[in-house]
């Protein structure tokens, strides 16, 4: 991909972390409280629908085959075991602490991707993501009670999971058709969330217009189409580029809650801004050489699978 390519695909891709920036304030203002499971469960299963009608009709009512083991571990890791741990911490943390685990992202990626395919990250990288954390740690956090601890472990649980996604969505074979494949890991991940929810925290007794609107948005914006651009992303930009791409949204959620909610910002977060603001550039404008991909698993080779 030349730079030109490289930085409309960036600019893309930098739609789907300021989407979900945007889940802090729509999580809290509304939909139903202290429903985490239900909330993630409603989050995926109009969006995989959807995509799932976009990718037939792509492809004439034809489904490629489908690498199963492949779908259902990326199916958990960025959806079933991530968005019901997110929405936990959401609930349980004060909007910057849940935000700032976010943060650490870019070093988790560079860790797992260590242990995955043996590649020692370039002291840049790591630096560059050891700043990236600080930053946010500067924009989101502030003084104010203990912390729940069941929040913060869930907080790291989530985003260790997404990491894992990122890691693993880079470096297998790409799908036949992307918004069947996105639709697919929804709606494989709805199987586990549906039926949990309504077993362990029922319907709410009442949902209004509110309501509706906020799991519109957080599963048709915010998910389906975002999840779209984003493993398109991970697919296309270089390895590191995407995790500091994802710094994005802690930034949107503390602008936000500055805009929307009244909350102010200090010098502090300021320069906190300057700094993750810096980590996202470097990774939508730095080059490296992008990692191949490494199947696992022979039925994943690329020229083995079927094309739309």
């Amino acid at each position: 991909m030349n730079m030109e390519g490289m930085r409309g695909r960036t600019a893309v891709t930098l739609i789907a972390p300021v989407s979900w920036g945007t889940t802090y304030v729509t999580v809290t203002q509304l939909l139903p409280e202290g429903r985490p499971l239900l909330v993630s469960a409603i989050r995926v299963a109009p969006a995989a629908a959807v995509l799932i009608g976009v990718g037939l009709f792509q492809t004439g009512g034809r489904w490629p085959r489908t690498p199963w083991r492949r779908t259902i571990v990326l199916a958990m890791l960025n959806f079933g075991l991530f968005f019901p741990l997110l929405t936990v911490a959401v609930y349980r943390l004060p909007g910057g602490v849940a935000a700032a685990a976010g943060g650490l992202q870019p070093l988790l990626v560079a860790g797992l991707t260590r242990v995955a395919s043996r590649r020692s990250p370039q002291a840049s990288e790591l630096g560059i993501a050891a700043a990236a954390a600080v930053g946010v740690g500067l924009v989101v956090l502030r003084p104010g009670p203990d912390l729940d601890l069941v929040g913060v472990a869930a907080a790291v649980a989530a985003n260790t999971s997404f990491a894992a996604g990122v890691v693993l969505t880079k470096r297998l074979a790409p799908p036949a058709n992307r918004y069947l494949d996105t639709g697919l890991q929804l709606l494989l991940s709805g199987v586990l969330l549906v039926p949990t929810a309504v077993a362990l925290e029922g319907w709410p007794s009442a949902v209004d217009a509110r309501n509706v609107a906020g799991f519109g948005y957080l599963s048709l914006v915010a998910t389906g189409a975002a999840f779209v651009l984003w493993f398109e992303g991970i697919a296309r930009l270089p390895a590191f580029a995407p995790p500091l791409l994802g710094l994005a949204a802690p930034v949107t959620g503390a602008v936000l809650g500055w805009l929307l909610l009244g909350q102010s910002l200090s010098p502090v977060q300021l320069v906190g801004f300057a700094v993750t603001v810096a980590a996202i550039g470097y990774g939508a404008t730095a080059r490296s050489p992008d990692q191949p991909w490494r199947a696992t698993d022979p039925g994943l080779d690329p020229a083995s699978r079927d094309r739309a």
